[in-house]
């Protein structure tokens, strides 16, 4: 009809109908600290849909940075993971918060960060606190054993160390968003030395969690975060930016980030 406009998609001859995007939202791991110190904790984890996306909505997606480890070797805190974010007219923002550092007992602040996973602890010092809906805290050391906590996972609190072994990192979260479940979202394991052992990192599958704090030395760095949309192939615009990972399950496309960019319904 005159006066009326309409918009056309990818379907031949038709005008394309609001439809769902799925989504999964990971944002940074924290990283570890040195000098025997606690893991980094995992970046948030927050997966749910967008319903009903009406045609020409752009999804400015934000991939947050990984956390970096401590570069001094007399002990100090790594830095937090980023946030990754997506944001459009009309919808929702979903915030992940990115993974809390692990800290050291020689950091002016020995406690560890808080994040979307907490980070882990040397020392009896208190471990960093998740973010509700996001992830857990971090775990907890005695000094006398020379080992510190993991890193707190999506799905799990760090471990917290035991006589000789630093803690684990709490595991991440299973999802299938991408046709084949994946653990994202793992915590980085404490560091370990003089006769401790470093802790093993959380499930986290393509990393998405802190690294373990290192041995009197630098510690290992976080995972960038990520965001995965997914949609009906029928009704996918192709119009993206950023270069995405462009893969598809059945009847479904999927768009991975792991660097900023958008998506126009």
């Amino acid at each position: 009809m005159f006066g009326q406009s309409f918009v056309f998609g990818s379907i031949a001859g038709g005008v394309v109908a609001p439809y769902d995007v799925d989504y999964l939202v990971v944002a940074g791991g924290g990283g570890g600290a040195s000098d025997l110190g606690g893991g980094g904790g995992a970046g948030g984890y927050l997966t749910s849909t967008y319903t009903s996306v009406a045609i020409g909505t752009t999804m400015t997606i934000t991939v947050g940075a990984a956390g970096s480890g401590s570069s001094n070797t007399s002990g100090r805190a790594g830095s937090n993971g980023g946030n990754s974010i997506i944001s459009a007219s009309g919808l929702s923002t979903v915030t992940s918060i990115g993974g809390g550092a692990g800290s050291t007992g020689n950091d002016p602040d020995p406690n560890g960060r808080t994040g979307g996973s907490g980070g882990g602890v040397r020392s009896n010092y208190t471990p960093g606190s998740g973010t509700a809906g996001q992830g857990f805290a971090g775990g907890n050391a005695t000094f006398a054993h020379y080992v510190s906590g993991g890193g707190g996972g999506a799905s799990q609190v760090g471990q917290s160390s035991t006589t000789g072994n630093s803690g684990n990192g709490g595991d991440g979260k299973q999802s299938s968003i991408t046709g084949t479940s994946i653990y994202y979202a793992g915590g980085g394991g404490g560091g370990g030395g003089y006769g401790g052992s470093s802790g093993s990192a959380g499930q986290g599958t393509i990393g998405r969690g802190g690294n373990g704090g290192g041995v009197n030395s630098a510690s290992g760095s976080g995972n960038a975060g990520v965001v995965i949309l997914r949609m009906p192939t029928a009704s996918y615009s192709g119009t993206t930016i950023g270069s995405p990972t462009v893969t598809t399950d059945g009847t479904d496309t999927i768009l991975t980030y792991t660097g900023s960019g958008s998506y126009t319904t």
